[in-house]
């Protein structure tokens, strides 16, 4: 039964995170080491402020280059309108958010506060693991 699996039962937990006065080049840094795209920006509750990702990193490149000023942090830099889906939604649900738009992950809340992510690669995850139970 794909229809009750929910993201929490798929969802990333282990995440790389910002805080809004994390500089820029310290971000830039992580991203590289950790071979990601983004990182949820949060709080010291963990409530999700934002993401910051590759091409919000660009915007302090461009800054360096043409005004010779490096001093950004993630929370100027950062996107803070995120879409976010709740941890007991349906995977199902979550890919049919995936095909209608293109974003490639989500982050997963609960209560508020982030507890994971899911991502087109863990929906097709899931999908494997449910037609060869043998996989599980």
């Amino acid at each position: 039964m794909l229809k009750s699996v929910t993201a929490r039962d798929y969802m990333a937990t282990y995440l790389v995170t910002f805080k809004t006065d994390t500089d820029v080049l310290e971000a830039v840094n992580s991203l590289l080491q950790y071979r990601i795209s983004g990182a949820p920006v949060v709080d010291e509750q963990n409530h999700m402020l934002g993401i910051i990702s590759e091409k919000d990193c660009l915007k302090a490149v461009l800054s360096a280059a043409y005004h010779d000023d490096l001093g950004a942090t993630v929370g100027e830099l950062m996107t803070k309108n995120v879409e976010t889906v709740d941890a007991d939604i349906s995977i199902l649900d979550v890919a049919e958010l995936f095909l209608k738009t293109n974003i490639r992950r989500y982050p997963v809340l609960h209560e508020g506060r982030l507890v994971g992510q899911i991502s087109r690669r863990d929906i097709l995850r899931a999908f494997v693991r449910f037609v060869n139970p043998k996989d599980r």
